[in-house]
């Protein structure tokens, strides 16, 4: 594969990992299967080298990665508080996966800003802002977990890869590319695709479980949601799902219910991008997909404060849900130029 890593930030990591030992490995809140696959894969990796590694997450994971192995190894902040502390200030250094800045890891971020260790960012954003002794940051990459398999394979440890370490970094690796249907142009992918299989990731099952799999209730939840919350802005090519949480409640929701629901619309033919808010305690989530090449991280950024990649992104809305769905209807017209011109002006209601 190409050697697209700074030669001089490898030689830094490596040296940084020689000299440590108690090593916590963090990512954003709402972790998904990127986050938790960068840091609980390379937590198998350090384990087989010697080291005392550490995950220590913002919130819960979705119950959909429970099948990863060692997941119950996972220290959670807002359930163990003191613990997480304890490790964090302890370590010796500090890797930080999957996001840009402090503020993706909401309470947790002034205990890992403040901790005294060396960090070291690894992450597939934009913009990054994070103070850190050593800096991977590539957001051509499909995932971060492509960029913790290729920073093991320059530091020379690809041979301590085994099956738990592939499985994780492979989980990431699908999740974040829809299966290899997004964000996944570059072929070397597939070649990493292969080598993590080579070491003992199953593919099929990893699907089976965090992409297909879901409980009774979550798949009534997205039938329903599919059905009578879907809106459909011909015009514009794009679509919204909204939930309140009177209707999360009415379907037992747990976090990880909704989990791919916002890709669910951009099946429809002629449709360019789809967008999902849902009613959490504190805010409304957006989340935000799209296909050609439409920046739904534009609407992301500029209308809900948050931002991502061109064709997958998310963001926070402050107020009520219907404020949330009128302030995007409000400014959908701002982004029509960013259409594919080889759209026809149909219906997609009939296509």
């Amino acid at each position: 594969m190409n050697k697209v890593l700074n030669p001089t930030c490898v030689k830094e990591f490596s040296t940084l990992l020689e000299q440590s030992e108690k090593i916590v490995l963090t990512c954003h809140v709402h972790p998904d299967g990127d986050a938790i696959g960068s840091t609980l894969g390379l937590w198998h990796l350090l384990k087989s080298i010697g080291k005392q590694p550490s995950v220590v997450v913002p919130d819960v994971p979705p119950r959909s990665l429970r099948f990863l192995p060692d997941f119950n190894e996972i220290a959670v902040y807002t359930r163990h508080d003191p613990y997480c502390s304890r490790l964090v200030e302890e370590s010796d250094l500090i890797l930080c996966c999957d996001f840009n800045k402090p503020s993706r890891q909401d309470h947790l971020a002034p205990l890992i800003q403040g901790a005294s260790a060396r960090k070291v960012l690894i992450d597939h954003h934009e913009g990054p802002d994070i103070d850190c002794a050593v800096e991977f940051s590539y957001p051509e990459m499909s995932s971060t977990c492509e960029l913790v398999f290729r920073i093991i394979a320059a530091c020379g440890l690809y041979s301590d890869i085994d099956r738990n370490c592939a499985t994780c970094l492979l989980t990431g690796l699908i999740t974040d590319t829809q299966n290899f249907t997004v964000n996944c142009k570059n072929p070397e992918v597939y070649e990493i695709l292969t080598r993590l299989m080579e070491k003992g990731a199953e593919k099929g099952k990893i699907i089976e479980e965090c992409v297909k799999a879901c409980s009774y209730d979550s798949l009534r939840l997205k039938a329903y949601a599919v059905c009578d919350k879907l809106e459909i802005f011909t015009e514009h090519r794009g679509c919204l799902i909204t939930l309140s949480k009177e209707e999360l409640d009415r379907f037992n929701y747990e976090k990880g219910d909704t989990e791919g629901l916002v890709n669910e619309a951009l099946n429809i033919r002629g449709m360019v991008y789809s967008i999902f808010m849902r009613e959490d305690p504190d805010c409304i989530k957006v989340s935000a997909r799209s296909k050609v090449n439409f920046p739904v991280s534009r609407i992301c950024s500029e209308l809900f404060n948050g931002g991502g990649h061109l064709q997958a992104s998310g963001g926070e809305f402050h107020g009520t849900l219907e404020e949330c769905r009128e302030l995007l209807i409000k400014n959908l017209d701002r982004y029509d130029r960013y259409l594919p011109k080889r759209f026809e002006k149909l219906d997609v209601r009939q296509q």
